[in-house]
């Protein structure tokens, strides 16, 4: 058995999905911002401005700055309701159209009876975008905070900007306790870029699709039909009954991770294709992979569930 990702139709292409601009509280312009994702061998970016009405809730007309071997998905990054800290919910839509309603929301206050972010979400996927929980380490979000927002296709596993900020990037513990309660998720890594530190070219998905168009690689996140990466490249995956073998760039580790503890790790020099039993696995319903170079690098597949 082969995941889509690695068995589908297309190519990979290389895409930041949470970035920020002049629009809201980046510093550079949408159209600078554009230039350098391409300019760094990017395929696509979604351009993701606050979504709050102290920005006039931006959803940043992209499509001028799209070239013949570059393209940009409209999206923004949402926000209403409170979390249980008290402070607002931050929610990625990408694919959004460009006429999305806005929530009752001002500012980054949370507002009596304004949309919660699990209504909010829900409208979003509705309206045909892939939405993902952002930062949960960084908001400081709850298992029940999460476990609440049911439309959402993925969870950030890695946001760059979180990492080079305030060192709070990581979703993998939100994102495991939701699989092993059953929601079939998929994990994405960022950069959440606004350029006023290094905090941009740290973190993408590799999205298989047939061709670099904005309906096309929608419908391939949607279908989970991507990686996620820091660097190494993940080349393909083969599961059998006892085993796993993966293929990548070159790597030091490869580890695999499942419902509870189930976790095996092999280590070696310049690997590119890995292999573990999963005798270990036996009771997990799902599995996913960690790849991670001899630099720390990672990346990760999304789930595949058994």
């Amino acid at each position: 058995m082969r995941p889509t990702a690695f068995s589908a139709a297309g190519r990979f292409w290389r895409g930041n999905l949470h970035t920020h601009s002049t629009r809201s509280d980046g510093v550079l312009s949408p159209e600078e911002v554009c230039r350098r994702y391409r300019a760094e061998g990017y395929d696509f970016l979604a351009l993701t401005d606050h979504f709050v009405g102290c920005y006039d809730y931006p959803i940043v007309d992209t499509v001028p700055f799209r070239t013949d071997d570059f393209t940009t998905i409209l999206g923004a990054e949402l926000h209403s309701g409170a979390m249980a800290n008290g402070e607002l919910w931050h929610i990625l839509a990408v694919g959004l159209p460009a006429d999305f309603a806005p929530s009752d929301s001002p500012d980054f206050h949370v507002k009596p009876g304004q949309e919660t972010a699990a209504e909010l979400a829900a409208r979003a996927v509705e309206a045909g975008a892939f939405v993902a929980i952002a930062h949960p380490q960084w908001s400081g979000l709850t298992l029940a905070d999460a476990r609440g927002v049911t439309a959402a296709h993925a969870v950030e596993i890695y946001n760059h900007g979180c990492a080079m900020g305030c060192d709070r990037p990581d979703g993998a513990a939100i994102a495991d306790l939701l699989l092993t309660e059953g929601r079939r998720l998929t994990m994405i890594a960022t950069d959440d870029a606004h350029f006023h530190e290094p905090d941009h070219f740290g973190g993408w998905v590799m999205v298989k699709a047939p061709g670099n168009t904005s309906d096309a690689l929608l419908s391939a996140l949607k279908s989970g039909d991507f990686y996620s990466s820091q660097g190494p490249e993940l080349r393909d995956i083969r599961l059998f009954d006892d085993r796993i073998e993966v293929d990548s760039s070159a790597v030091a580790a490869m580890i695999v991770q499942g419902q509870g503890t189930a976790a095996r790790a092999v280590h070696g020099h310049s690997m590119t294709t890995s292999q573990l039993d999963l005798e270990r696995f036996g009771n997990s319903p799902w599995l996913r992979v960690t790849l991670m170079d001899a630099a720390g690098k990672r990346a990760w597949s999304n789930p595949i569930w058994r």
